[in-house]
């Protein structure tokens, strides 16, 4: 049985949330970054943290492709083209989208008061909005991005859209409120939202 360390409203919901698409066992800890229990496997004590067989991995993308190698679902084959366009669209969204998002919350609530610099919040929400026209012309046609099969990527630009709501980041591309709507009524989604 894996254990996923993390709470909810982190970036723990990514693979939270593949763990409901697997169907696997799964124990849940909410512990938040740079608790005891999370330092204990992650000396950064950063979340999430994934256990198997007693072995910590880090970090949500690596997490996530991980469990789509080991279950062989959410992925394409590695060495195929088809891999080769996921792992774009993946860095795509840790560049563009994720690291945006990362860069306004460490400015508005988790670095140190006086290094926060809120003024760059303004660049952030500019940048992302133009990452989001470049992400709705690389999107395929049909329900996921990569056309009719859910991948890694599916996952992590859901979580970045949720977190751009919440950060009041807004989505500026009216394909992407549709996509976001569409991968929120998935039931293995609205049962991680539940945790």
């Amino acid at each position: 049985m894996y254990q996923v360390i993390g709470t909810a409203k982190s970036r723990a919901f990514r693979v939270l949330w593949m763990m409901e698409e697997l169907g696997a066992d799964y124990e849940h800890v909410p512990a938040v970054p740079r608790s005891e229990g999370v330092t204990q496997v992650n000396p950064a004590g950063k979340v999430p943290v994934l256990v198997d067989d007693g072995t910590p991995i880090t970090d949500s993308t690596a997490i996530l492709a991980y469990l789509a190698d080991r279950h062989g679902r959410l992925t394409h084959k590695a060495g195929t083209l088809d891999r080769a366009r996921q792992d774009s669209l993946t860095q795509f969204l840790l560049d563009e989208f994720d690291a945006a998002l990362w860069l306004a919350a460490r400015h508005s609530f988790i670095l140190p008061e006086e290094m926060r610099l809120s003024a760059i919040k303004n660049t952030l929400r500019w940048e992302f909005e133009a990452s989001q026209k470049t992400m709705a012309h690389r999107m395929a046609d049909g329900p996921f991005l990569m056309g009719s099969e859910m991948t890694v990527p599916d996952l992590i630009l859901t979580h970045c859209l949720d977190w751009a709501l919440t950060a009041r980041f807004p989505i500026t591309e009216a394909r992407l409120s549709d996509y976001l709507e569409r991968m929120r009524e998935r039931p293995a989604y609205r049962q991680a939202c539940a945790l």
